[in-house]
């Protein structure tokens, strides 16, 4: 049975160019002139997309928006807006339309748009939100935000600690919308050197500059019909913010060394652990890029926010490391999940399956006692060592941590990259000073001669 699109626009001959363009795509139409026309439609019709142009004679296309937002309908609506009209638009999204298409429309995006849409009526999003694990009530809201932005294309902004899951966030909005049959490809902004950046993103023509030996296609291309994510986004040089604006407002990517630009389908989510607006107050981020990227904002909480997801968080990670290990799964002992439900884990969930990840290899059996624990930089940090009067490698871990903790939020900077290099100094330090005797240096560290061995290979120091 073919599906129906409601038009409104008070133009005949748009109205016309548009019933046609729909028709080839076997779909049925109904027509509005009006506001008014259009809510008496939806009032004895059930369509499954609705396309309205934003200026009407008796309103807006923004009110049609509301409308259908009050009725709790799945209908996606689209606006058509003035060529250029960026406010308009993101004020559509704002409110929870669809997308937008500008005018002249261009039927190719016509028909990007409306084959996404009606792509929702197939797409399971409450599913797919159930593989954000854990019962708290931070992470069902999570659940709720990912759930009804998954229906739109409007661009997205999540932030939150390092190692809280902004990936995974951006993830399951990707598998729960229309374009879950896409590609997903996440990219990190601050990994890439600033002189490549644009080659990245937009690609380049061979011969462009020093070393492009063929042509390349960037990655917005490469997530064609899918999703890019862009973490670490206030990474990004300013020279390339610019470039990104006009990307997101012409929905087309110019390649380094062409003189044209090529169209892109793609939904961008952006993700950093910083606070853009204060990017934006101290000038290393646009302002206008940040109005364009930050349509819709999502937060994601802290593991301290959510301690009641660490029991269902743990088993899912032990489960995940036994599976890459090729091993039987291990359990923590009830003490032990009480320990780590307690912790602060400034690292989040990439701290909590680190701790879990040395736990379980430490571990003699198949319980996971308090001794294999081993909590760096948090409130409550636990020592796998048989000598408790002797705690210098964690002490000296912790210590350096705490006192750095303050100046690493306040710069944006890597705790477990930070903490990583710490202990490597440490650990070097020791080895060398007993001469690479690992049972000396182990009761001199106060840790256990299994858990040395563990964090030398770790750091890659065990050759």
């Amino acid at each position: 049975m073919n599906q129906t699109v409601l038009l409104v626009d008070d133009e005949p001959d748009i109205l016309h160019l548009l019933e046609i363009a729909l028709a080839r795509m076997n779909l049925n139409t109904l027509s509005a002139k009006s506001l008014t026309e259009a809510l008496q439609l939806l009032a004895h019709h059930e369509p499954d997309l609705c396309l309205t142009d934003m200026r009407l004679p008796d309103g807006n296309g923004l009110q049609l928006v509301e409308h259908v937002q009050q009725m709790e309908r799945e209908l996606p609506v689209a606006v058509i807006t003035a060529h250029g009209s960026v406010e308009a638009a993101i004020d559509a999204l704002k409110l929870g339309a669809f997308d937008f298409v500008s005018k002249p429309v261009a039927l190719d995006k016509l028909r990007e748009l409306v084959g996404h849409a009606l792509n929702l009526k197939r797409t399971d999003g409450a599913r797919n939100v159930r593989d954000l694990i854990g019962p708290s009530p931070a992470t069902e809201r999570l659940r709720g935000k990912i759930a009804k932005v998954a229906r739109s294309q409007a661009p997205i902004h999540v932030h939150g600690e390092s190692g809280a899951g902004k990936e995974v966030v951006a993830r399951l909005i990707h598998q729960s919308s229309s374009r879950q049959d896409g590609p997903f490809i996440a990219v990190n902004c601050g990994a890439i050197p600033p002189e490549l950046v644009e080659s990245e993103l937009f690609g380049h023509l061979k011969g462009s500059f020093t070393g492009a030996m063929h042509d390349k296609q960037g990655l917005f291309k490469a997530a064609e019909g899918g999703t890019l994510l862009l973490d670490e986004v206030a990474d990004l040089p300013l020279a390339t913010q610019v470039k990104l604006l006009r990307v997101l407002q012409e929905k087309a990517v110019r390649p380094v060394g062409s003189e044209t630009e090529i169209g892109i389908d793609v939904r961008l989510i952006s993700a950093t652990h910083k606070q853009l607006n204060q990017e934006v107050a101290a000038g290393r981020f646009r302002d206008d890029l940040f109005y364009r990227i930050n349509v819709i904002d999502i937060a994601v909480p802290a593991l301290k926010e959510r301690r009641d997801d660490i029991p269902d968080l743990t088993s899912y990670l032990l489960e995940k490391i036994a599976e890459e290990n090729a091993e039987p799964v291990k359990r923590l002992s009830p003490s032990a999940l009480s320990h780590l439900s307690h912790a602060d884990f400034p690292g989040n969930v990439r701290q909590l399956e680190n701790v879990l990840a040395r736990a379980a290899a430490l571990a003699e059996g198949e319980v996971i006692q308090i001794d294999d624990l081993e909590i760096i930089g948090s409130s409550s940090t636990i020592v796998a060592s048989q000598h408790p009067q002797s705690h210098d490698l964690d002490f000296a871990l912790e210590a350096t941590v705490t006192q750095d903790v303050t100046t690493l939020a306040a710069v944006g900077g890597d705790l477990e990259g930070h903490m990583d290099s710490i202990e490597r100094m440490i650990l070097q330090n020791a080895m060398t000073e007993y001469r690479w005797n690992k049972t000396a240096a182990a009761k001199a560290l106060g840790v256990s001669f299994r858990s040395l061995r563990y964090r030398l290979k770790k750091l890659g120091l065990e050759d």
